[in-house]
């Protein structure tokens, strides 16, 4: 079965086509014009094992926030998109990711009810050209979209590059825990029947 999705969103601030396969080998292509962007998204396919391929214009002489969401909001359909109806999944993850002093846990459900926690302390401003508030904005797009509901603490950390790369790591590798295959499981991962 191949799982599998390409989103195009097109809106009058970002054009973009995203592809992506769970099933990848980690290889990436990004290119949104926000560099900060690129290198966590292709930190996150390489982590994750996913295929990712994502080309984003977007209105950059505005700010860089249009795009970092519809990014986000696209990979998070993306993910729902590539999922199905879920049906032997794990559907649960965790992950805690260590880089340098930095120390980051996320742990995300992906049972259908959207929701974000992410509790961390990023002093510096900027990264590059993305202003660090839109990590948040990021990941509550992915997060609603795939309905998923994830949580992002960090644990200790200083470098805000760090904090914010640990982060998409840990997410990557706790996404990937959470959609393997588990034979055992028949139909999706719920008494309800669905999600």
């Amino acid at each position: 079965m191949s799982r599998t999705a390409t989103i195009e969103r097109k809106t009058k601030e970002t054009q973009i086509r995203l592809h992506l396969d769970v099933d990848g080998k980690g290889r990436a292509d990004v290119q949104t014009g926000v560099g900060f962007l690129d290198h966590m998204l292709t930190l996150f396919a390489h982590h994750g094992r996913f295929d990712l391929e994502v080309h984003c214009t977007g209105d950059l002489h505005v700010d860089p926030h249009h795009t970092v969401e519809d990014v986000g909001i696209s990979l998070g359909q993306a993910i729902a998109k590539a999922l199905g109806d879920k049906a032997g999944i794990v559907r649960y993850g965790h992950f805690l990711l260590p880089m340098d002093e930095a120390l980051v846990l996320c742990a995300l459900d992906l049972g259908g009810r959207p929701y974000l926690v992410l509790e961390a302390t990023l002093t510096n401003p900027r990264l590059g050209e993305m202003d660090t508030e839109l990590v948040q904005d990021f990941f509550q797009a992915v997060a609603d979209n795939a309905r998923m509901n994830l949580h992002i603490r960090q644990l200790s950390g200083r470098n805000t590059h760090h904090i914010v790369e640990a982060a998409f790591k840990a997410v990557a590798r706790a996404l990937d825990a959470a959609i393997a295959m588990d034979p055992r499981i028949e139909g999706v991962p719920s008494t309800k029947g669905t999600i």
